[in-house]
């Protein structure tokens, strides 16, 4: 994998590139294929710093071509292209979305775009909820499904993003190719915030089908935890945003207090067996599920309480068997 310094540096070129042929033959259509190559390998993570290079690029780019003097004719304005989504001129942005049909190039200029449902001119962000949409659908289901991943971890701290905005983006998770495509990516990476992908995505019932699936084979035990305390509480459970918390308002203290979602879920599936399948998991923090699923539980579930609480009792971790010492006592007090 290129370091951060070549990709920056590749990026950089094709930028500088595809400029100059926008200045250069204004009547033909660029070629994209070395920018498309040049962004289709980067992190998405990192987007901002992405947006605000590409951004650096275009500005030193454009301003290499402009005269030298000042012209009493105008030249042409060369015509949107996708690139023009980083441009400073909020007019252009608006007119680039509004021009743009067909499938996005890559998940990066996906990503760009939706990032206009977060910018600061209304008519922008107008724009973006009338164009994305089709654009999504016309895209590569593992392009829009790669958008979803970069988005969605973040969006909550996107301060011009509204309801109808999320809604545009949950819209687009929940169709079908994208959703395959989604599973797939939640279940197959190793690292980063997929249990915090998995629980916005699950503000719709997109995924609900697929949680079992989601709890049995995902490769972070982060997820698999978060499918199975869903399906157990019958609800999925999202971050929607921090709120300012006074502890001393004559020190200035204070702290950012969490403010949850919450849906109920579509499908139901026995707790029996998930309670099972959960305490087998080779991870401990699946398996202390189970112990927080059990102590909140009023009513014990016939032997199954005894079972699993003496299965996390003898846990080699020790949260594990302090649960399952706390549950075999109140067992015993309740019989």
């Amino acid at each position: 994998m290129a370091s951060q310094q070549e990709s920056s540096d590749r990026v950089l070129k094709a930028v500088a590139e595809f400029v100059s042929s926008l200045y250069a033959g204004r009547s033909v259509c660029p070629d994209m294929s070395a920018l498309i190559q040049a962004t289709s390998s980067l992190r998405l993570s990192s987007f901002d710093d992405w947006e605000q290079l590409v951004r650096a690029g275009i500005d030193w780019a454009e301003n290499k071509h402009k005269p030298s003097k000042w012209r009493f004719w105008a030249a042409p304005t060369p015509f949107p292209t996708w690139i023009d989504l980083c441009s400073w001129d909020g007019y252009k942005r608006e007119r680039t979305l509004r021009a743009l049909a067909g499938a996005a190039p890559n998940a990066f200029f996906l990503a760009l775009a939706a990032r206009r449902l977060n910018d600061w001119v209304p008519e922008v962000r107008a724009a973006a909820r009338e164009t994305l949409p089709p654009i999504a659908a016309a895209s590569d289901p593992a392009d829009v499904a790669s958008m979803l991943c970069a988005v969605l971890p973040h969006w909550n701290s996107w301060g011009r993003m509204e309801a109808h905005d999320k809604q545009v983006i949950l819209d687009i998770a929940s169709i079908e190719a994208v959703v395959r495509e989604l599973k797939a990516q939640i279940i197959s990476t190793p690292a980063g915030p997929m249990a915090e992908i998995l629980a916005q995505v699950g503000r719709a019932p997109a995924l609900d089908a697929s949680l079992q699936e989601i709890a049995s084979q995902a490769v972070q035990p982060a997820v698999r935890a978060k499918a199975y305390r869903a399906m157990l509480d019958g609800k999925m459970v999202w971050l929607e945003g921090r709120a300012w918390e006074w502890t001393d308002r004559s020190r200035f203290t204070g702290y950012r207090r969490a403010i949850h979602g919450h849906r109920l879920l579509s499908d139901h599936v026995p707790s029996a067996a998930l309670l099972k399948a959960a305490i087998a998991d080779p991870s401990n923090v699946v398996r202390r599920v189970v112990g927080d699923v059990l102590i909140r539980e009023t009513e014990p579930l016939d032997g199954l309480s005894w079972e699993l609480a003496m299965r996390l009792a003898s846990d080699k971790h020790p949260s594990l068997s302090a649960r399952g010492q706390f549950l075999l006592k109140n067992l015993a007090q309740a019989g």
